[in-house]
């Protein structure tokens, strides 16, 4: 199963991509997965993915377009975020310290701890791509 939405850069829209999201997988997934659980893990990557889009990437650009694009596959769950942002290189992020106040860079850190696999392409046919991956197999 593939499906795909594309919607405005902001924030009022999140929940029209939550429902969208987690709609989907539920009705496909049924009975199969521990879904509350599940679906809180997947709600939070999917809020601070797209909310990284809309405050940082489409900074006060709500014209601008995210593509996002899921595809469950037996037992994996494949998304893709697309923006037209600048991009960000994922070379240069440090993971905040416990121990400080910062603001920002929790939401890198989050994604990467709660799936299995995380890419970001940078400037592909004018957009960037962050493609996320879980394995439902555990």
């Amino acid at each position: 199963m593939k499906t795909e939405l594309q919607i405005p850069s902001d924030l009022k829209f999140l929940s029209i991509v939550e429902n969208w999201f987690l709609g989907i997988l539920q009705v496909e997934l049924g009975n199969r997965v521990d879904w509350p659980s599940l679906s809180n893990r997947l709600r939070l990557v999917l809020v601070e993915a797209y909310s990284n889009v809309v405050r940082h990437a489409h900074r006060d650009q709500p014209n601008l377009p995210v593509l996002i694009c899921l595809e469950l596959k037996e037992r994996d769950i494949a998304l893709e975020i697309w923006d037209y942002g600048q991009g960000f290189d994922p070379s240069s992020y440090a993971a905040p310290n416990p121990g400080d106040l910062q603001e920002n860079g929790y939401g890198w850190l989050i994604i990467h701890r709660l799936m299995d696999r995380v890419e970001y392409r940078l400037q592909v046919n004018g957009r960037n791509c962050l493609e996320l991956q879980v394995s439902l197999a555990k």
